[in-house]
């Protein structure tokens, strides 16, 4: 089939599945706290565990709140750092083209290995050929991610563009239906589309619904991340698509209005703890965030497992997470040759310090200590010393109030109400 300048490729022998296989201590002690000084917050309720059949792991607490998946970001490195500091956010990978997922079929670890620790993690993929689509999935079986993505949102001229997916697709639904379809076919996770609101001026809210409706009613997927932006593939670039399109929440809350049997989680623009809090208490089934969780890690992760989850604070301190940081860093640096080095793996530590005495000179001598330092400790020795003591050991402290509430008048702002023309969508 054909749209615009993409072909998407739907061999009849793709949709069939395929066979599941068998699934140090720094010389002047820089970990050791000058000083005990840990924080315990009150102990509350923790919440019930996952029980609906979607969610195959029970044993993990739902995806109240996910980091979304961002590319040269959200690495195996990122999501280490991200799991020392909150226990139950839901973590995703880059997006991962099915392409590079078979192709590389025989160097894989690089692509899909992570700890076990980093559990809950979804896999996030990309592409728009079937065939290719069910052999990544199949081959990232042995790695068992608790769920699989399917982007229909990335706006990427590299993606949308002349990788003819990510946002594009969401101009062809019955194929993003078979995509999923076959996407589900080859794995027992449950799977998830990842998509914006719209794409150019195809920006209705109807529109957006005819899309839910088709790839809910013709494909196993029940779930939907949804950036409340659309998506504009021609003009603008991927940055400028994070902020020209204004956001349209209200769109989000119609679908959680007009589609009861499938859940939604939201994301686009939320950047706080109190947000994402308001998020929920307005309806969202869960919520994703982006660059905050990057830009500002420990004070928006921080807060996660306390603040959403209802569940004791770890008091873990910057210099813990380092030390255990340390640890995995050197086991991992050169595995692959020359990668990662340093810079590589320390590079999610860049925001660890935001907005905290010592921050820009930490990070002056961080980019100093790239251009030679080969080990972890050698790096952390010389730049940790930018750090005064008493923001190495600091538990994470009270989250900020204040925040304005965007979603406080959201139910008054609803589009009308979306009705389906069911027959003409099932042939369109």
């Amino acid at each position: 089939m054909k749209l615009a300048t993409c072909s998407y490729s739907s061999s009849p022998t793709s949709v069939t599945p395929f066979l599941l296989q068998t699934r140090p201590r720094f010389s002047f002690n820089i970990f050791q706290a000058s000083s005990s000084s840990s924080s315990t917050a009150a102990r509350q309720p923790r919440p019930a565990m996952v029980s609906a059949r979607n969610y195959a792991h029970a044993h993990y607490l739902p995806p109240w709140f996910s980091v979304a998946p961002m590319m040269e970001w959200t690495d195996v490195h990122y999501r280490t750092m991200a799991r020392l500091i909150s226990k139950h956010a839901w973590l995703y990978t880059e997006m991962l083209a099915a392409e590079t997922i078979v192709y590389q079929k025989d160097n894989l670890d690089r692509f899909l290995y992570f700890p076990p620790e980093q559990h809950p993690i979804v896999l996030q993929i990309g592409g728009s050929n079937l065939e290719n689509l069910a052999k990544a999935t199949q081959l990232a079986n042995i790695y068992k991610y608790d769920e699989i993505n399917f982007n229909c949102g990335c706006p990427s001229p590299r993606v949308a563009g002349h990788g003819c997916f990510g946002a594009r697709l969401m101009l062809d639904p019955k194929f993003v239906a078979e995509a999923m379809s076959v996407i589900a076919a080859n794995t027992d996770v449950p799977v998830s589309v990842k998509c914006r609101i719209g794409v150019d001026d195809h920006d209705s809210y109807n529109e957006l619904c005819d899309f839910i409706y088709k790839v809910s009613s013709q494909s196993p997927t029940r779930h939907f991340i949804i950036h409340s932006r659309k998506a504009m593939l021609n003009g603008i670039s991927p940055a400028e698509n994070r902020s020209i399109p204004p956001l349209k929440y209200e769109y989000f809350y119609g679908l959680l209005r007009d589609f009861p049997d499938l859940r939604f989680t939201i994301n686009g623009g939320i950047n706080t703890i109190d947000e994402v809090n308001a998020a929920r208490k307005a309806g969202a089934h869960g919520v994703m965030v982006g660059r905050a969780a990057f830009n500002n890690s420990w004070n928006t992760l921080g807060h996660v497992d306390t603040a959403i989850y209802g569940a004791p604070s770890s008091g873990i301190t910057r210099r813990q997470l380092l030390k255990e940081f340390e640890a995995y860093g050197e086991t991992v640096l050169g595995k692959y040759g020359q990668k990662p080095n340093v810079r590589d793996v320390a590079k999610p530590l860049l925001s660890l310090f935001y907005a905290q005495p010592g921050n820009s000179l930490w990070k002056r001598k961080a980019d100093a200590a790239f251009m030679h330092c080969t080990t972890m400790k050698s790096f952390f020795e010389e730049t940790l010393v930018a750090i005064p003591d008493f923001v190495l050991d600091a538990p994470v402290g009270a989250p900020p109030s204040g925040s304005n509430d965007p979603f406080a008048n959201i139910h008054t702002l609803l589009p009308p109400p979306y009705e389906s023309r069911e027959q003409e969508l099932q042939y369109a």
